[in-house]
């Protein structure tokens, strides 16, 4: 489902070696493993990988007390060109012994387990030979030389090119026992076409599975209704399909993905026979580097909020950082995280959102409101799916999972100042200290023990006292809303500089005046601001400290411009004077009460913005250790189209990832000929297809409701004379708009002209000044447009969804940002 075109089969001999590679680099280089053959129960975590996919699946599931018959996995170690060597075979000898005498199993079912076998990117279903009903030694051996032999079946090497993989296949072996079962069937726990996970999907037959798993035969069909488990189908499955929902949830909980599960039925028993991803639904594809969270079920997406802080798209390494660092360290429910990737860009998952509100006895409609504060209003009409888990199950992870978050935040916040301090003084060490880096050795030592450490200590400081701001800064601004209405609710959580201390967001644009007026050195301004931009998100772009000229352009169009900022600034403290004056008037003892409400208002808002800018400090950090790594390898820039483990793989010697590179480039290189995607995603979604389409929205998708055009017909947008979103400074300019789709159209910008933009992030900050009013797409009343406009007193109306669609550059508007409307007066 993802941009996977004929490029696909014209770098196929380029890249379908390489995954194969690295699992034979890896078996050939370990020392790790000391036998031949083990049982489930040895199998230590470490040897999963060379046990095979069937194999690792299982000895987990079996080790986790799911209902697996007992088995025992013969390594690749164990063959060599000819076959099994002979002291593997008295190995294993030993173990079927050990099975009979403790055990009493003296029938078998011998299976393949290659390491490319259920794989996220292929499932081999039926392609590799098994073989049933073995009982003695020398039909065992047969029976292993057969699956082995298998890897070089003529349907196996078709199936290994059309995925990718190099057919001389890695395998492993697993003899299991055997079960005779009295039914055997297959469960996807999502649908594999829409990825809906209201439904689980199954079908049996009567007897053994093999021919249901090839596809010889046609099953009986049935469905699971989730959340709770409601069984439709023949009745003779059943008083079953309660116990195999729950069986189906805990696995998919525990492999963080939807899965494809075998399941049998014999002597009235449920057993587990194999279960793997499923391989539609499965957001990473290796090769191309493309990640699509939309895939992963059927939720809501935004990228509000998200879009603003990256509106880049996100290349494998850094989306493999921002993993490592953020999302993996807030994951509460397995599988599903509160921000997800669809195919390079950023999204915050909305489902995932209603259902913790929901969890914490929330209506939706409180949680729309509340989370609307952050990102945005969720357009009427469109689906608002949440988790389809049980409602305990849910509790219960919640309960086990946001405890170590917790107590993780608390000890960030313990003298957060203090220690926040010192950050920009350890990364400048860092930076200082990578230059000098000049060996594999040294530069995978250097993020293992310096680096990556620190990612996770600073990015828990972000997390800690820095995410308390918008949460406490959307609670009083609601509180404040139904006291004293809209707009003096906006304008009393503005003024959030200090005498002493400005708003980071501001910094860049004062600075530049403190420059001119010799009040701050260039080397100051540079060092506080230099690794800001609207591509900080972004390592593969260099900073503007990365730019010797950078500097002086942007002074010399500050001096063009004649504005003076302290004058924007002065005007807008009067305002926000006025109306506290006018609160403390009409409303005295509210207004003492929260006194101290709007003073931490400003202290937590200026803290979040300085911890935003100490991480984007050190993210300049690792694009220059990335950068580091690409001229000591020989990859260059190029380093960024691999992930951090393959970067760490290829320092400790295995390249077998940068055959890989040629590939990723051409998807990411499609991914940035496309527009920014709409809005809200709901269901599956592909760039590719959506940017063919002539009537294309980059407002909603949604993928149950697509025409035939390919997309909702919902009202003309042309017809509308009025746009609504947020209040997001409020006042209210007439003026001509102009439409910008990047901060490097800029220089097109007229002063007095009403900006409009899908979003803005601080590198547009520098061009604020210039606008009478701002709109954009994307935005909430917290968002960075609204923020830094509300600073300079600017009105501002944020979060349209579809402002960019509808006007065109010179249409005459009135923006209203007292009220959140935009009205057109002329096009």
């Amino acid at each position: 489902m993802m941009v996977e075109n004929s490029m696909m089969k014209e770098d196929s001999m380029m890249v379908e070696n390489s995954m194969m590679k690295k699992d034979s680099m890896m078996v050939k280089n370990t020392k790790m493993l000391i036998s031949f053959c083990k049982e489930f129960d040895e199998l230590l975590n470490h040897e999963l990988t060379f046990a095979g996919g069937k194999g690792g699946v299982l000895a987990k599931l079996f080790n986790l007390k799911y209902p697996v018959p007992r088995g025992i996995v013969i390594f690749p170690d164990s063959f060599n060109s000819y076959g099994l060597k002979e002291q593997a075979w008295e190995e294993i000898k030993n173990k079927l012994q050990i099975f009979e005498d403790s055990y009493d199993i003296t029938e078998f079912a011998v299976r393949s387990s290659a390491l490319s076998e259920d794989s996220g990117i292929a499932s081999f279903a039926g392609e590799f030979e098994t073989v049933l009903n073995v009982k003695s030694e020398e039909k065992i051996k047969e029976a292993i030389h057969v699956v082995f032999n298998s890897r070089l079946s003529d349907r196996v090497k078709s199936y290994s090119k059309e995925k990718g993989f190099n057919s001389d296949h890695q395998i492993a072996v697993v003899i299991q026992e055997m079960v005779h079962s009295k039914y055997s069937g297959v469960l996807f726990t999502a649908d594999p076409v829409t990825a809906n996970r209201s439904l689980m999907i199954g079908n049996y037959t009567e007897g053994l599975g093999e021919k249901l798993v090839s596809g010889e035969i046609n099953p009986e069909i049935f469905n699971i209704k989730r959340p709770k488990g409601e069984y439709a189908g023949p009745s003779e499955i059943a008083k079953f399909a309660k116990k195999l929902f729950k069986i189906a949830v805990k696995i998919e909980l525990e492999m963080g993905f939807p899965q494809d599960i075998e399941w049998t039925i014999a002597h009235k028993k449920l057993y587990i026979l194999q279960s793997r991803p499923i391989t539609t639904l499965k957001p990473y594809n290796p090769v191309t580097g493309g990640w699509n969270d939309s895939l992963g079920g059927k939720y809501l997406w935004t990228s509000n909020n998200a879009g603003e802080g990256m509106e880049d798209i996100v290349v494998p390494f850094v989306w493999s950082y921002m993993q490592k660092t953020f999302i993996d360290l807030v994951r509460i429910i397995p599988g599903i995280a509160p921000i997800g990737n669809i195919c390079g860009r950023l999204y915050f998952n909305i489902s995932y959102m209603l259902t913790m509100f929901k969890l914490m006895g929330k209506n939706p409609e409180q949680a729309i409101d509340e989370f609307a504060e952050m990102f945005g209003k969720v357009p009427k009409g469109i689906d608002m799916p949440t988790l389809p888990y049980p409602k305990m199950t849910l509790i219960k992870m919640m309960m086990k999972n946001a405890k170590p978050i917790k107590k993780n935040k608390a000890k960030a916040s313990k003298n957060y100042i203090q220690n926040f301090k010192r950050v920009p003084n350890i990364i400048v060490e860092f930076l200082d200290t990578i230059p000098n880096l000049n060996t594999h050795e040294e530069l995978k030592e250097f993020w293992e023990d310096k680096l990556f450490p620190y990612a996770i200590k600073l990015r828990w400081m972000m997390l800690g006292p820095g995410s308390k701001s918008m949460e406490f800064t959307s609670k009083i601004r609601t509180k404040l809303k139904k006291i004293v209405g809209e707009e003096k609710a906006t304008i009393l959580i503005s003024n959030l500089s200090s005498e002493t201390e400005l708003l980071d967001s501001l910094g860049p644009l004062v600075g530049l005046s403190k420059v001119i007026n010799g009040e701050m050195s260039r080397e100051e301004y540079l060092f506080n601001y230099g690794h800001r931009s609207a591509h900080e998100g972004d390592m593969t772009t260099p900073r503007p400290i990365e730019d010797p000229n950078w500097l002086n352009t942007k002074l010399a169009e500050f001096k063009k411009s004649n504005i003076n900022i302290n004058t924007l600034l002065k005007n807008q403290k009067e305002k926000y004077q006025a109306t506290l004056i006018q609160f403390q008037t009409d409303f005295p003892k509210i207004a003492k009460k929260m006194e101290k409400d709007l003073k931490l208002v400003a202290i937590r808002s200026r803290e979040r913005e300085k911890s935003r800018s100490e991480s984007v400090r050190f993210g300049y950090a690792i694009r220059k250790f990335a950068l580091k790594v690409g001229e000591i390898t020989g990859l260059n820039d190029d380093v960024f189209y691999i992930t951090i483990d393959e970067m760490l793989q290829i320092l400790a010697g295995n390249i077998a990832s940068t055959n890989l590179i040629h590939s990723r480039k051409h998807n990411f290189n499609n991914y940035r000929k496309f527009h920014p995607y709409p809005v809200y995603i709901c269901g599956i979604f592909n760039p590719e297809e959506w940017y063919k389409n002539p009537n294309r929205r980059t407002d909603i998708y949604d993928a149950d409701k697509i025409e035939d055009s390919g997309f909702r017909n919902l009202e003309s947008s042309n017809k509308k004379s009025q746009i609504q979103g947020f209040s997001g400074s409020s006042g209210v300019i007439e003026g001509k708009v102009r439409i910008l789709n990047s901060i490097e159209e800029g220089d097109k910008f007229e002063e007095g002209e009403i900006l409009v933009a899908k979003s803005t992030n601080i590198g547009w900050t520098l061009i604020f000044p210039k606008a009478a009013g701002i709109i954009t797409d994307i935005g909430a009343p917290l968002s960075h447009a609204s923020i830094v406009a509300r600073e300079l007193g600017i009105p501002a109306v944020v979060g349209t969804i579809n402002a960019t669609m509808i006007l065109k550059t010179g249409d005459l508007v009135k923006v209203n940002g007292t009220k959140g409307i935009v009205e057109i007066l002329s096009d």
